[in-house]
């Protein structure tokens, strides 16, 4: 059976609705009005083999802010609940993604507890229209919802699209791992008996 969620968020400031399968083929049908974080998003599903059904709206002529957060915090809070109490699952996960020039490392603990080490110096300025701070404020935003820790560093590189380009990569791949089921393990991997 395959783990999916859906998520639907509504403010003054943003609406989206958000379909996520783990278990799929890597496809993302995505509409932000925001062309380069849509296609972030495409990569995040092809490099975890995640499928994504994405529709956002948000105050975008006022600042990228609002959207970008909020799209972190519903992708974040669907994987959390597509994977459910975490049986069975490889818990841990980790990616190391070159792009040209740029080279980026993501480990992953889907633990249950958020935690975000965002080693990720940009160079100033924008990319795409969304400044460079906001892909921090994405990831942070998704951590805080899908409840994990995620580190992100980034190793070397020097162009600021390679180097969210990569993250995103690298990111995606871990999460997969992390996510990918661990043949003969009964319940969870943590001597707890729970992962929250």
């Amino acid at each position: 059976m395959k783990r999916r969620n859906r998520v639907e968020r509504e403010t003054t400031e943003t609406k989206i609705v958000l379909d996520l399968v783990i278990d799929g083929s890597g496809t993302g049908t995505i509409s932000t009005g925001l062309p380069f974080m849509e296609h972030m998003l495409n990569l995040f599903c092809r490099h975890g083999r995640f499928d994504l059904r994405l529709d956002a709206t948000g105050d975008i002529e006022v600042d990228t802010h609002h959207l970008v957060e909020d799209l972190g915090i519903c992708l974040g809070r669907a994987l959390k609940e597509a994977l459910g109490g975490k049986e069975g699952i490889e818990r841990y996960g980790f990616s190391v993604v070159p792009m040209d020039e740029t080279l980026v490392t993501a480990a992953v603990d889907l633990s249950g507890r958020s935690w975000l080490h965002y080693g990720v110096g940009l160079p100033p300025g924008a990319v795409g229209g969304i400044d460079g701070e906001m892909f921090r404020e994405f990831w942070q935003a998704f951590v805080n919802e899908g409840r994990l820790s995620l580190h992100l560093v980034l190793n070397h590189g020097s162009n600021k699209h390679h180097i969210i380009e990569a993250t995103f990569k690298a990111a995606a791949r871990a999460i997969a791992g992390a996510a990918s089921r661990l043949e003969g393990l009964d319940g969870v991997l943590s001597t707890k008996g729970e992962l929250e």
